[in-house]
Protein backbone atom coordinates (compact mmCIF):
# COMPACT_ATOMS: atom_id res chain seq x y z
CA UNK A 1 0.00 0.00 0.00
CA UNK A 2 1.31 3.46 -0.80
CA UNK A 3 2.20 5.90 1.92
CA UNK A 4 -0.63 8.22 0.77
CA UNK A 5 -3.15 5.44 1.37
CA UNK A 6 -1.67 4.73 4.79
CA UNK A 7 -1.90 8.39 5.71
CA UNK A 8 -5.55 8.53 4.60
CA UNK A 9 -6.40 5.41 6.60
CA UNK A 10 -4.61 6.90 9.62
CA UNK A 11 -6.53 10.16 9.32
CA UNK A 12 -9.90 8.43 8.97
CA UNK A 13 -9.11 6.09 11.86
CA UNK A 14 -8.01 9.01 14.03
CA UNK A 15 -11.16 10.97 13.19
CA UNK A 16 -13.37 7.96 14.01
CA UNK A 17 -11.55 7.45 17.32
CA UNK A 18 -12.00 11.13 18.11
CA UNK A 19 -15.73 10.95 17.43
CA UNK A 20 -16.10 7.86 19.61
CA UNK A 21 -14.09 9.44 22.44
CA UNK A 22 -16.14 12.63 22.14
CA UNK A 23 -19.38 10.71 22.40
CA UNK A 24 -18.21 8.64 25.33
CA UNK A 25 -16.91 11.58 27.34
CA UNK A 26 -19.65 14.05 26.42
CA UNK A 27 -21.57 15.71 29.25
CA UNK A 28 -24.86 14.14 28.10
CA UNK A 29 -26.35 11.14 29.83
CA UNK A 30 -25.55 7.78 28.28
CA UNK A 31 -29.22 7.22 27.56
CA UNK A 32 -29.43 10.46 25.56
CA UNK A 33 -26.23 9.69 23.68
CA UNK A 34 -27.40 6.19 22.76
CA UNK A 35 -30.74 7.58 21.56
CA UNK A 36 -28.96 10.19 19.43
CA UNK A 37 -26.71 7.51 17.92
CA UNK A 38 -29.70 5.25 17.23
CA UNK A 39 -31.69 8.09 15.64
CA UNK A 40 -28.78 9.18 13.45
CA UNK A 41 -27.99 5.65 12.31
CA UNK A 42 -31.69 5.05 11.59
CA UNK A 43 -31.80 8.19 9.44
CA UNK A 44 -28.69 7.10 7.52
CA UNK A 45 -30.17 3.63 7.02
CA UNK A 46 -33.47 5.00 5.71
CA UNK A 47 -31.65 7.39 3.38
CA UNK A 48 -29.40 4.65 2.01
CA UNK A 49 -32.33 2.28 1.60
CA UNK A 50 -34.25 4.96 -0.32
CA UNK A 51 -31.31 5.60 -2.64
CA UNK A 52 -30.86 1.88 -3.30
CA UNK A 53 -34.57 1.52 -4.06
CA UNK A 54 -34.48 4.52 -6.41
CA UNK A 55 -31.43 3.12 -8.18
CA UNK A 56 -33.03 -0.30 -8.51
CA UNK A 57 -36.22 1.21 -9.94
CA UNK A 58 -34.21 3.28 -12.39
CA UNK A 59 -32.26 0.25 -13.61
CA UNK A 60 -35.51 -1.72 -13.95
CA UNK A 61 -37.07 1.00 -16.08
CA UNK A 62 -33.97 1.21 -18.26
CA UNK A 63 -34.12 -2.55 -18.84
CA UNK A 64 -37.83 -2.33 -19.67
CA UNK A 65 -37.10 0.52 -22.10
CA UNK A 66 -34.42 -1.55 -23.80
CA UNK A 67 -36.81 -4.51 -24.09
CA UNK A 68 -39.50 -2.29 -25.62
CA UNK A 69 -37.01 -0.80 -28.10
CA UNK A 70 -35.92 -4.29 -29.10
CA UNK A 71 -39.52 -5.39 -29.59
CA UNK A 72 -40.17 -2.25 -31.66
CA UNK A 73 -37.26 -2.99 -33.96
CA UNK A 74 -38.41 -6.59 -34.51
CA UNK A 75 -42.15 -5.89 -34.76
CA UNK A 76 -44.13 -6.99 -37.79
CA UNK A 77 -46.51 -4.05 -37.99
CA UNK A 78 -46.17 -0.28 -37.73
CA UNK A 79 -48.78 -0.18 -34.96
CA UNK A 80 -46.89 -2.67 -32.81
CA UNK A 81 -43.66 -0.77 -33.48
CA UNK A 82 -45.19 2.56 -32.39
CA UNK A 83 -46.69 0.99 -29.26
CA UNK A 84 -43.34 -0.45 -28.22
CA UNK A 85 -41.56 2.84 -28.97
CA UNK A 86 -44.07 4.65 -26.75
CA UNK A 87 -43.51 2.10 -23.98
CA UNK A 88 -39.76 2.63 -24.30
CA UNK A 89 -40.17 6.40 -23.98
CA UNK A 90 -42.36 6.02 -20.89
CA UNK A 91 -39.78 3.77 -19.21
CA UNK A 92 -36.97 6.18 -20.12
CA UNK A 93 -38.90 9.06 -18.51
CA UNK A 94 -39.49 7.01 -15.36
CA UNK A 95 -35.81 6.05 -15.23
CA UNK A 96 -34.69 9.67 -15.05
Amino acid sequence: MRSGGKILIGLVSGAAAGVVAGLLFAPKKGKDTRKAIADTSDNYYKGAKGRVTDFSDSVGHKIDALKAKTKASFSNSKTEEKINEAKAEIHEMKAS
